[in-house]
């Protein structure tokens, strides 16, 4: 006979799927939403809080490169792009055993949680032992990183990635790439392992690196591997990237790939930020997720992609925390917000006339189209999962709000602004802290100091 874990959360307020309401209370029964209710009084069992707001998708990290946070910022001998960027990543890459993957990923992992992401699609091309052999489990680094969402509570849509080639027109790759190197048969055998390692809810997809890292033939052999599963690639991410493409091909990367490739709803294109006009018009016509990283965009001087635009034309857009340099969820969308005001010299570029709160409107679309992008519905309603984030009624950012003024305020004012998140109804952040931070941060400081020393 099975058991069924049940329990209530009561909240003053709540924002649902048809907006906010008050009074709300939420049943959970196995870690979903069995019922909400508007308007009721809390029953003497149940847990009480402020507000709650849905868990935000985090749609594209690499959970491994939160342990170079901080090692990069530091100007070379000629000027610092991607590209430098990359050759130092390759070097610390070299480094990393599953071991300290695992000790990495569950700290990224516990941070986003802290932050209000309760999701995360990570985009996984960590598949081999340093020289590029395999391990004797071709799965176990994606093992690791199904260990450390598990361990940490996040959802997980598993992204193995596909990346045999070192530039455009299939240019072998280089000696540093070859922990990420995979055949399509090879692939093939990697996704299904990686996708038997996943936690019960999490979800597998595919991802093509880039149109440097695959060639024509080879995405073509890889769209039947993910099924009606998500796709996710890199795109038009750099400047020298679009201008190789188009020495390649004739075309830049999003038009080549809208041309050649039947990109639907599963398909989200990673960063897209060097797009002209058509080719937005053309995401939003495909119904792709455009996904945004604007911290790891901004650290890397990687360029703005033309949110306005695209919201504006109905696109379906989300964040993402990359590099994991900064881990915030506020904060990807408190600067996407904020690098269209530089470039375009006005204040609340990303609000409209139907929504006219930037923090809200910005907020709900992350949600919508994070979800779209992992391959989950996301959301405060009954049969969703219970990804919920409770806001610190004692923050003063949140003094006298109401409504879409308290995501505004998070989003743009707030210091301390979550208390809680349960994710899969299991509050695994109570306070603003992960319930296992102590154990997670030990694991990752030893990791660090073996990679370090």
């Amino acid at each position: 006979m099975s058991r069924h874990i049940r329990m209530a959360l009561w909240f003053e307020t709540a924002l649902l799927d048809h907006g906010w309401a008050d009074r709300v209370r939420l049943t959970l029964v196995d870690g979903r939403i069995d019922r909400v209710e508007v308007g009721v009084d809390p029953d003497r069992s149940d847990e009480r809080h402020f507000a709650a707001l849905p868990g935000l998708p985090n749609l594209h990290s690499h959970a491994f490169q939160r342990a170079m946070a901080g090692l990069t910022e530091v100007r070379g001998a000629s000027n610092d792009d991607f590209w430098s960027w990359r050759e130092l990543m390759y070097r610390f890459v070299a480094k990393i055993g599953p071991e300290q993957c695992e000790a990495i990923a569950a700290l990224a992992y516990a941070e986003m949680l802290e932050s209000g992401f309760t999701r995360v699609g990570e985009f996984h091309y960590l598949h081999h032992a340093p020289d590029g052999s395999r391990y004797a489990d071709l799965g176990e680094m994606s093992g690791r990183i199904a260990a450390a969402a598990e361990i940490s509570g996040i959802g997980l849509t598993l992204l193995p990635v596909f990346y045999a080639h070192g530039g455009f027109g299939g240019q072998a790759p280089g000696a540093a790439q070859a922990r990420f190197i995979n055949d399509v048969d090879g692939f093939a055998e990697l996704v299904a392992r990686a996708g038997a390692t996943l936690p019960p809810d999490g979800v597998i997809g595919i991802a093509p690196h880039s149109l440097r890292a695959v060639t024509p033939d080879e995405l073509g052999a890889l769209l039947p591997i993910a099924k009606d599963a998500p796709v996710h690639i890199h795109i038009a991410e750099q400047v020298k990237e679009v201008e190789d493409c188009i020495a390649w091909s004739g075309r830049p990367p999003v038009r080549w790939l809208l041309d050649a490739v039947p990109v639907d709803t599963r398909w989200t294109l990673v960063h897209a930020t060097h797009v002209d006009a058509g080719e937005v018009a053309d995401i939003v016509a495909r119904g792709a997720v455009a996904g945004l990283c604007p911290v790891t965009e901004a650290n890397l001087g990687d360029g703005l992609f033309p949110a306005g635009t695209f919201l504006d034309s109905g696109g379906a857009l989300g964040v993402g925390s990359d590099s994991n340099v900064r881990i915030d969820a506020a904060e990807e969308l408190r600067l996407l917000e904020y690098g269209q005001r530089l470039t375009l010299r006005g204040r609340n570029q990303l609000a409209s006339a139907a929504r006219r709160s930037t923090g809200a409107r910005l907020f709900e679309a992350a949600v919508r189209g994070g979800g779209q992008s992992l391959g989950v519905e996301t959301g405060l309603a009954a049969g969703r999962s219970a990804d919920i984030i409770s806001l610190d009624r004692s923050d003063p950012a949140f003094e006298g709000r109401c409504g879409d003024a308290l995501i505004d305020s998070w989003i743009f004012a707030s210091r301390r602004p979550i208390d809680c998140v349960w994710r899969g109804g299991v509050k695994q952040v109570a306070g603003g802290r992960h319930r296992h931070r102590d154990v997670i941060e030990a694991r990752y400081r030893v990791a660090l100091q073996e990679l370090l020393a």
